[in-house]
């Protein structure tokens, strides 16, 4: 129900004046009345405010309290806004129709305990004398948009817009020409061969941990097997994964394998701290696929490196001398030690770009190989946001898969490829020989992003001075 707003007549509505010497009166008398039903159901669409007492008499603003029913769902607040005088106690009936916790809490201090879905609870938010706001304090659920202005009639502040993210300023700041420290162990993007047999059992852990992302940079990240990115899962066509999901964290986490076909509101259904599902499905299809956390906001997840690859062979895929993983992802720093910022990934504003979850880790620890081996690197554009031009400078790719299909083969066209472009979640892989021994940078051809971390070198044979790190 959407109560009708009283507002003062307009001109040609206006009560006629009276004489001088009542007119003022009468008048005062009308716009004191006006102030009062203003301030009884001018309080936000959908919402009314009760007289504590259960009267029908409403509540004038004089300090005293003022109810509201309040609907939490996942990702928004019902209603977002509401209307108060200044001086007023803010009572709040809460009740979580989402399917995860939440609760909501004036400047993410005073308010609700945490409600489980389904659930409902009664707060004081303290009495309000400016124009402020509650939120969700479940990380990014406030820049996904759980907050409530609070509108203080007299207030000179204002509420901050609700996509804004408060520490976006105060992001870790990432030096590009830094150096990591010389005891600093690089992820190993060496790809294990498929297992043997036909059903994989694994289980992954959701948790949160802080990691190094950049020299002298660390960022609560959100990790499966407090790795970022995740564990490589590998297998071939029939094959049956059988993962457990344990949530070892403190907020709510998922996960999605986009290699299944299952129900998503089954196996891909968020699980609480200390809780764990179990996740089956036959891999039907090859191709380079992304599992990552869905749990909302899923920007903020994967953001925040709850991601990795998953890969299913193709039919009768040829050995090679070497194979290597590179998921490429983004970085959007928050505080340092704190989560990513939500605001900047809903703004794309990325503060780096890397391989395997470091900036420019393989420049300074370059993967070594020889002259004239073959090469099979595997690429899987996690984003969340961003596109990737997977690209080797001195070399030409023969071989080019491309989401479950071969776009490019060695035969009598003798034709070549330069770069492998792949969009958020998509993958695939290229091969590859180096012909002279030497350095041979490894980067996105999106050369804006190559600055800001996405850059790393394949070392062929011994090379004098191989690089920051080299070996």
């Amino acid at each position: 129900m959407t109560d009708t707003l009283t507002r003062p007549p307009d001109q040609d509505e206006r009560p006629p004046e009276h004489d001088e010497k009542g007119g003022w009166t009468v008048m005062a008398v009308f716009l004191a009345l006006v102030a009062m039903l203003v301030a009884v159901f001018g309080v936000g669409l959908g919402l009314r405010a009760i007289d504590e007492s259960g009267g029908g008499d409403g509540v004038a603003a004089t300090g005293e309290p003022m109810t509201f029913e309040i609907e939490l769902g996942d990702l928004y607040v019902e209603p977002s806004s509401i209307d108060v005088p200044a001086g007023t106690e803010v009572l709040v009936n809460v009740t979580n129709v989402g399917a995860m916790p939440h609760d909501l809490q004036l400047d993410g201090v005073t308010g609700t305990e945490m409600i489980d879905p389904g659930g409902s609870a009664s707060a004081s938010l303290g009495v309000v004398t400016e124009t402020t706001q509650a939120w969700c304090t479940v990380p990014g659920h406030k820049e996904g948009g759980m907050i409530l202005d609070i509108n203080v009639s007299g207030s000179t502040g204002s509420a901050a817009p609700a996509a804004a993210s408060d520490d976006a300023a105060a992001g870790a700041e990432i030096d590009f020409a830094a150096e990591p420290a010389d005891d600093f162990t690089p992820y190993d993007p060496t790809l294990e061969p498929a297992p043997g047999g036909t059903e994989h059992t694994m289980t992954l852990r959701a948790t949160e941990t802080v990691l190094e992302v950049a020299p002298g940079v660390t960022q609560e990240m959100w990790t499966f097997n407090d790795m970022f990115p995740g564990p490589v899962l590998r297998g071939k066509v029939g094959d049956i994964f059988t993962i457990t999901l344990v949530n070892e964290g403190e907020i709510g986490h998922s996960i999605d394998f986009h290699a299944s076909k299952v129900a998503w509101d089954d196996e891909m259904r968020t699980i609480e701290s200390g809780e764990s599902l179990v996740y089956q499905y036959e891999a039907k299809h090859a191709g380079v696929f992304m599992y990552h956390c869905g749990t909302a906001p899923a920007l903020h997840h994967i953001g925040n490196g709850m991601h990795g690859a998953i890969i299913i062979d193709p039919p009768d895929l040829p050995e090679v001398d070497h194979e290597f993983v590179m998921v490429q992802s983004e970085i959007y720093t928050g505080p340092e030690g704190q989560p990513g910022d939500l605001g900047k990934m809903q703004a794309e504003e990325h503060d780096a770009v890397v391989f395997n979850g470091y900036v420019n880790q393989y420049q300074h620890r370059p993967i070594r190989v020889e002259q004239g081996e073959r090469i099979r690197v595997f690429v899987l554009d996690a984003g969340p946001s961003e596109n990737s031009a997977f690209h080797i400078v001195g070399t030409i790719f023969d071989t080019v898969y491309k989401e479950g299909t071969y776009l490019l083969r060695p035969d009598a066209r003798e034709g070549g490829a330069q770069a492998l472009d792949l969009q958020p979640s998509q993958g695939g892989f290229v091969e590859f020989t180096l012909d002279e021994d030497g350095l041979y940078p490894m980067v996105t051809h999106k050369f804006a992003n190559v600055g800001k971390g996405a850059l790393g070198i394949f070392q062929a044979g011994e090379v004098e001075d191989a690089g920051a790190g080299g070996h």
